[in-house]
């Protein structure tokens, strides 16, 4: 295990960023909030996926044995915006006029491809709901023999004013309950509640429900965020480390978790809160309703008319990650665009380092870049200036295979194996694979044969068009005094 740095975290608990001090030395239990399986997730989703797939590749570039759990939902209750109660797996069901196993294992696979697609790491557990409705089922009784919910017409609701006699909710949001008095609208059962701020954990079956399951209050289902308390503590303990998920879960879906785990453990589940933030286009909020919506595979695919053409997973992936997960990003054609001419040279500079020579002295100092990266890391996982310390060491390179430069073969290694762990092991940027090159090799022969054959005839006009047609086709030639090479 490596020497720990010293790592600073943005908590949303206290609003500050936070010196990391986990509770067992050397391990982190994390836990991010997975996919709903009503649906194909949007761009907006696969942004907070992305992003935490980087945080858990930093924290295990630091040496930290991470336990990461991310949940998949496939049973409970959406809660909307307006407070609504919604079975949004039962509703795609009916709309398809399928069984609601169909849906959760349509979207499972999607979204399974598009964590392959985008190159995310698989968690060390993914658990899903359906699978831990008895743990859901032991979570709501301790929350009831703890004073802290009651039972109503066979739902069970988690009793607010009870629990802020003893505990601060809203501890997470900033929200006050009189503040949420004025901004709720009328709700689903909201005769059965005591209180406007009462949440179900568990609600009785309606006729026409897809999913039920047996409880001591009857048939029903359980509720949205008592799915998360149950698996995050079964499998990380009653507090863990991290948790993780989206901007827009903080209230009232991680609120909700923090009085659940509070009503039943008497403590706050995590020490260290993380949010995402969101994803804007063309300036806009994703949204259905304002035409901007789009899946990921579309941009990949080129089939959004929001986009002039096809994009990279990888260079997708490397668009997200220029902005620093708690900044909003504005993904637009031109930005995207901009961000596939850097992700483009940072893959030449990939290519280009193995294949340098050492010196037998070296001219410059590369380890201050090494530096810069590292403490990127450490700075509450700062993507963007890790990546900008890449585009320093890319400078280096070119300079070593211009011939301005030389490195010893010890820091010419050191060079090598920074720029590798940290595009592909840390950023995740897929690079080209071999076979790809190794199918092009023969042709590209051929071409740089009747390139160099033209140079010799000083026939300028068809050496430049050769060039010029392999960058439009996205083949970078480079002329040294080792001779040309391509990628």
């Amino acid at each position: 295990m490596k020497e720990k740095r010293s790592l600073s975290i943005y908590n949303s608990l206290s609003g500050k960023k936070e010196p990391f001090v986990p509770l067992h030395e050397g391990h982190v239990g994390l836990y991010v909030c997975g996919p709903t399986l009503y649906s194909e997730p949007h761009m907006g989703n696969m942004r907070t996926f992305i992003n935490f797939d980087f945080i858990y590749r930093c924290l295990r570039h630091l040496g930290y044995q991470v336990k990461y759990v991310r949940n998949i939902t496939d049973a409970g209750h959406i809660t909307n915006s307006a407070g609504q109660e919604i079975d949004s797996i039962g509703s795609a069901a009916r709309l398809e006029q399928v069984q609601s196993l169909e849906i959760v294992y349509k979207y499972n696979v999607k979204f399974q491809e598009l964590q392959r697609l985008y190159n995310l790491l698989p968690p060390t557990i993914e658990p899903t709901a359906t699978a831990h409705i008895q743990e859901q089922i032991e979570a709501i009784e301790l929350i009831l023999e703890k004073g802290f919910a009651y039972v109503e017409n066979g739902s069970v609701y988690f009793d607010v004013q009870a629990y802020s006699k003893s505990f601060h909710y809203g501890t997470l949001s900033g929200r006050k309950i009189d503040e949420l008095a004025q901004e709720t609208r009328a709700l689903n059962a909201q005769d059965e509640k005591r209180f406007f701020a009462d949440f179900a954990l568990w609600k009785k079956a309606n006729p026409e429900d897809m999913q039920v399951w047996r409880s001591p209050w009857g048939n029903g289902n359980p509720g949205w965020h008592i799915e998360c308390t149950a698996m995050s503590t079964k499998y990380l303990g009653k507090q863990f480390d991290i948790h993780g998920g989206g901007m827009d879960l903080k209230f009232p879906h991680h609120e909700d978790e923090i009085a659940q785990n509070c009503g039943a453990f008497g403590c706050n589940p995590a020490r260290y809160w993380m949010h995402a933030n969101m994803l804007n286009v063309n300036g806009q909020k994703m949204s259905k309703s304002f035409g901007n919506f789009f899946l990921p595979k579309e941009l990949v695919e080129g089939t959004s008319p929001l986009f002039k053409k096809a994009y990279s997973a990888p260079a997708v992936r490397f668009f997200m990650l220029q902005a620093h997960y708690r900044s909003t990003l504005d993904i637009t054609d031109e930005a995207l665009s901009a961000s596939e001419k850097g992700f483009e040279r940072l893959l030449e500079g990939l290519s280009l380092v193995g294949g340098l020579s050492p010196g037998t002295q070296s001219t410059i100092d590369i380890y201050p870049v090494i530096a810069a990266a590292e403490a990127a890391i450490c700075d509450d996982f700062n993507a963007p200036l890790l990546i900008a310390s890449l585009f320093d060491a890319v400078k280096h390179v070119h300079a070593i295979q211009d011939g301005k430069a030389t490195l010893n073969a010890e820091d010419l290694a050191a060079l090598t194996q920074f720029f590798t762990t940290m595009v592909q092991g840390v950023l995740g940027i897929e690079t080209p694979a071999k076979e790809e090159n190794h199918r092009l090799a023969g042709v590209m022969d051929v071409v740089l044969h009747l390139r160099q054959n033209a140079r010799e005839q000083k026939d300028w006009t068809t050496s430049d068009l050769i060039r010029d047609g392999l960058a439009k086709a996205g083949i970078q030639v480079k002329d040294s005094k080792d001779g040309t090479s391509w990628h």
